[in-house]
């Protein structure tokens, strides 16, 4: 064969040998798109502390299933918001929120009322995520405090929040009202001010260790008010732990209350993907508390506090691990 048939057959044959190899390349990268599972994740509005949990709980998936999960974050105006757009939502949609407000959603009622949806029905638990703990921050050395020790304080606590609301309920229903000053600022400058002296005290909520109280107590000594066993059950709010050596200067437990939080999907993600996405959370959890340690206060015993039921993917995990779950949330 001459050199010139010889050439006039190896270049089709390089031109068909080059399209085989694109088509491979493309076909393994449809299969692995295919392959990936992709979830939204909706909690909070950007800079919050709650934000700053999905990013972490974000790459916390990408790890723990070699990416083969991924979570897409969206920002939220809050958690009436994250709830309300499960009407819309389809397939894998994870929305935060604390699990009164799916009683209040599941029932028609509070913000629901006008609002009601057969969807709200389709939302199902799948694990808990930092609780938004109280704080009750005052400028004393002594390190723990009783809420007695806030008479004759003045006191911040903000407006408008949740932990300005829970604030006020407990000086009322501790008759404390009439007690204590309360400073009329926003929540925002409470550090500062307790550091200048203009007030003795300032309550936040957050989950625990919150930044603005890691910083108070860097700088100057610092105590937290911790609640009696029969004080915290007269709030009918939930029990929370915030250990010793969480704050500087704070070496005993403090025990307070709290606003359980829960991440929710509906019966549109499927059985395999909401088991993997719980399962995975509870094995880099350990992981992501020594990063955050904000982390390290999430227990098993905080799957009761789920509003609803769980996703049966979830209900799953938690059978196969050996996790006790109510069985009314089965």
């Amino acid at each position: 064969m001459s050199r010139f048939t010889s050439s006039r057959f190896a270049r089709p044959l390089a031109r068909t040998l080059l399209a085989s190899a694109m088509a491979a390349v493309l076909g393994a990268g449809a299969l692995s798109a295919q392959a990936e599972t992709r979830v939204t994740y909706k909690s909070a509005s950007a800079g919050t502390a709650y934000y700053q949990m999905g990013v972490e709980l974000a790459e916390a998936i990408r790890q723990g299933t070699d990416g083969e999960m991924t979570l897409t974050l969206e920002e939220s105006q809050g958690s009436v918001q994250n709830v309300m757009e499960v009407m819309a939502r389809q397939g894998n949609y994870v929305f935060t929120t604390p699990p009164g407000l799916v009683d209040s959603a599941l029932a028609g009622e509070g913000p629901f009322a006008e609002r009601q949806s057969p969807r709200f029905q389709e939302i199902r638990g799948l694990f808990p995520i930092p609780a938004i703990t109280m704080h009750f921050v005052v400028a004393d050395d002594a390190g723990v405090l009783a809420l007695e020790d806030l008479e004759g304080k003045h006191i911040l606590i903000g407006r408008g929040s949740f932990g300005a609301r829970e604030a006020e309920r407990y000086l009322e229903l501790f008759d404390l009202a009439d007690k204590v000053e309360v400073a009329d600022a926003e929540i925002g400058s409470g550090p500062d001010a307790l550091k200048n002296g203009q007030i003795d005290a300032f309550v936040t909520a957050s989950s625990f260790p919150t930044p603005n109280v890691i910083e108070t107590a860097a700088s100057m000594p610092v105590s937290l008010v911790s609640l009696t066993e029969a004080q915290i059950e007269q709030t009918g709010a939930a029990h929370q732990t915030i250990p010793g050596g969480t704050y500087d200067g704070i070496e005993a437990d403090v025990e307070t209350t709290s606003l359980p939080v829960i991440a929710y999907t509906t019966t549109g993600m499927d059985d395999d993907t909401a088991y993997t996405l719980t399962k995975t959370f509870w094995e880099r959890r350990e992981a992501m508390a020594e990063a955050s340690p904000w982390w390290g206060g999430i227990t098993h015993d905080m799957i009761g506090n789920v509003a609803g039921t769980l996703h049966p993917g979830a209900v799953r995990y938690y059978d196969e691990a050996g996790i006790e779950i109510p069985d009314a949330l089965r």
